[in-house]
């Protein structure tokens, strides 16, 4: 599905939040256009997404679940093989190298389990860009390992103790960073949620794993499932 102009996608999204950070998206929007168009952009993207996060990933067929299920022969896309161990690369590598092309000079992420923060962290850490991760405090309990590699990396993570404590709480200090240094900072989202034209940027940029797997199973069956 592809939104509409306003960032609708049917009933569900649009651009709702403070007038502070409108400029902000609507300038990510036009860059965003703008340079997904471009030849040089798009194959900066390639290789990154080639030679340092390891795409294409393989298609497997899952042989002895496909038996124990019964019908369904069942494949299974390896993204775990991936940089960093999981598609979230697929995005921050594209969103930060966006950022770094908008002549922004620091990166924030929110982070629950912390493999978006890894993703981010490590991205930055290749292209150069300064990064803050905010995590909960019991999400950060729970995943100290994620935590010491985001550090690893050249991050700074602010644990947030404010709410639950974990993702939601997160996501809100982030913005709240992201309203105060708007000029110089962009928020690299991680998942297909907030105001457009985040929501798209992501589908577009994890749109590679459908890409792959439409030309990997027609090889190897024939036909789409």
């Amino acid at each position: 599905m592809l939104p509409s102009a306003e960032g609708y996608f049917g009933s569900f999204g649009g651009r709702f939040v403070p007038e502070t950070l409108m400029y902000a998206l609507s300038e990510l929007e036009e860059s965003y256009l703008r340079l997904r168009e471009e030849k040089t952009f798009r194959g900066e993207l390639r290789s990154l997404l080639e030679d340092y996060a390891g795409r294409p990933t393989p298609l497997y067929f899952a042989g002895r679940l496909t038996e124990y299920v019964g019908g369904a022969r069942i494949y299974l896309k390896r993204e775990d093989l991936l940089h960093t161990g999981a598609h979230k690369i697929n995005n921050t590598l594209g969103q930060v190298l966006l950022a770094k092309k908008m002549g922004k000079r620091r990166v924030i992420a929110e982070t629950g389990a912390g493999q978006h923060g890894v993703a981010t962290a490590t991205a930055c850490a290749l292209l150069g860009i300064k990064c803050t991760v905010y995590m909960g405090e019991e999400d950060a309990k729970r995943q100290e390992l994620n935590l010491f590699r985001m550090e690893l990396l050249g991050a700074e993570v602010r644990i947030v103790r404010s709410g639950s404590r974990t993702l939601k709480d997160a996501i809100n200090e982030a913005l709240r960073d992201w309203v105060t240094n708007v000029e110089d900072t962009h928020y690299v989202i991680g998942s297909v949620v907030g105001p457009h034209p985040f929501p798209t940027i992501v589908r577009d940029f994890q749109r590679v794993i459908g890409e792959e797997a439409r030309e990997q199973v027609l090889r190897a069956e024939g036909r789409l499932p």
